[in-house]
């Protein structure tokens, strides 16, 4: 991501891609940010590992996201996993207990949260990944039926 400038272009992004379209989310319709605008990593052979940021990381970020979802005026926004959940709707917000739900934080946008792509990819298994990526089409198809009524 940060080496091409646009988020999810990894393996990440191509299973979020593929996840919206079964979900009948177009994802060429969709506008897709990260909350946090760096990306922190450590070496691990060939590879650049992700690094969680630090609260103080999010906070820093957070005028420029706010300043993209007043530009964008979504209708929905959907966090991908903790850091951008948090980022919008406190660091006490836990994915795991509120997935796919519909959250509302001050004036912003309705919002769902659900995990992040990658973590269906770091599954133990091929059936716990079989199992996490329709729970995340679940989460996304609640999204878009949100958005069918609206």
């Amino acid at each position: 991501e940060d080496l091409s400038g646009h988020p999810f272009v990894g393996p990440a992004g191509k299973l979020l891609s593929s996840c919206m379209t079964e979900a009948g989310i177009d994802p060429k319709q969709v506008y897709i940010t990260n909350a946090v605008k760096h990306f922190k990593w450590e070496p691990r052979g060939k590879i650049r590992l992700h690094k969680k940021p630090s609260l103080n990381e999010v906070r820093a970020c957070k005028p420029w996201l706010e300043a993209e979802l007043d530009a964008v005026k979504p209708k929905l926004i959907i966090c991908l996993g903790a850091t951008a959940a948090q980022s919008l709707l406190g660091p006490k917000f836990r994915v795991s207990k509120s997935r796919g739900e519909l959250q509302r934080a001050g004036n912003l946008p309705p919002i769902i949260a659900t995990v992040h792509p990658a973590s269906i990819l770091r599954a133990q298994s091929d059936e716990d990944r079989h199992e996490q990526t329709a729970e995340f089409v679940r989460d996304l198809r609640r999204s878009n039926e949100y958005l069918k009524r609206v």
